[in-house]
């Protein structure tokens, strides 16, 4: 029997950490996700303060003892002074992924002019994928339906789990063998 696949969903958020906010962003996420995966996977879940030092350990421990092949953040890449997910991401990363972060501005761009001001990012760190969205629900799926198609190819390429994607919901790219 295959061990389920694990991918690790973060919101940072302060106000949804100390329960002031209800945490929309990340079950926006793990509902995206559902929709999209027809693998058996589960969620590792944290709902963390702006805290650099802490967005860092808590991505350390899902890729490094969790075993996540995937991690996504919601929150923290804007401009303001406490947002930190970006520096955090870069600071674990042994590679950056840019054309993550610029396809989903470019995404963005098409709803709001304010798309700009996001510094979303993804990186790898080992043989984990780590993938920063904006924090707000509706621009968390407009972003995942740009990027996601080229991710399970991008985890295969880091030996990581062969993910099965319900092709009726996202149609994603993995190139054939010829």
């Amino acid at each position: 029997m295959k061990d389920k696949v694990k991918i690790g969903i973060i919101n940072v958020s302060d106000r949804a950490s100390q329960g002031i906010y209800e945490d929309i962003p990340g079950k926006a996420i793990v509902s995206t996700l559902q929709a999209y995966l027809l693998s058996d996977w589960e969620p590792i879940y944290k709902v963390i303060p702006d805290e650099q030092d802490q967005i860092e350990a808590t991505l350390v421990w899902m890729a490094d003892e969790m075993n996540c092949c995937l991690i996504v953040t919601s929150g923290g890449t804007g401009p303001a002074k406490r947002d930190v997910t970006p520096e955090a991401t870069e600071a674990v990363c042994q590679k950056m992924m840019p054309g993550f972060g610029e396809l989903m501005r470019m995404e963005s761009l098409k709803y709001v002019p304010t798309a700009i001001l996001s510094r979303q990012t993804a990186g790898i760190r080992h043989q984990t994928l780590i993938v920063n969205l904006p924090g707000k629900p509706k621009a968390i799926r407009q972003c995942l339906d740009a990027v996601f198609p080229a991710i399970p190819y991008c985890i295969d390429l880091l030996e990581g789990p062969y993910l099965e994607v319900n092709q009726a919901v996202i149609k994603i790219f993995r190139p054939q063998n010829d």
